[in-house]
């Protein structure tokens, strides 16, 4: 093993496994916000659509003049 950190230097190989975990940490984290049921910031279609049922209109109706 101490010959393979001959032909690598081992503060290059650790910055280019730290540059390539991080960039596949925000690849899979795009990947799961691009599906519906585990985006966490737009919410699943479902709990929106269960938002927009129970919640109150947000301008009351009009009424009709007396």
């Amino acid at each position: 093993m101490w010959r393979f950190w001959l032909i690598f230097d081992p503060r290059r190989a650790l910055v280019v496994l730290g540059v390539f975990l991080f960039s596949l940490a925000v690849l899979l984290h795009f990947i799961v916000l691009s599906t519906d049921r585990y985006s966490w910031i737009e919410g699943s279609a479902q709990a929106r659509a269960a938002a927009a049922q129970t919640a109150p209109p947000a301008v009351p109706a009009p009424t009709a003049p007396k």
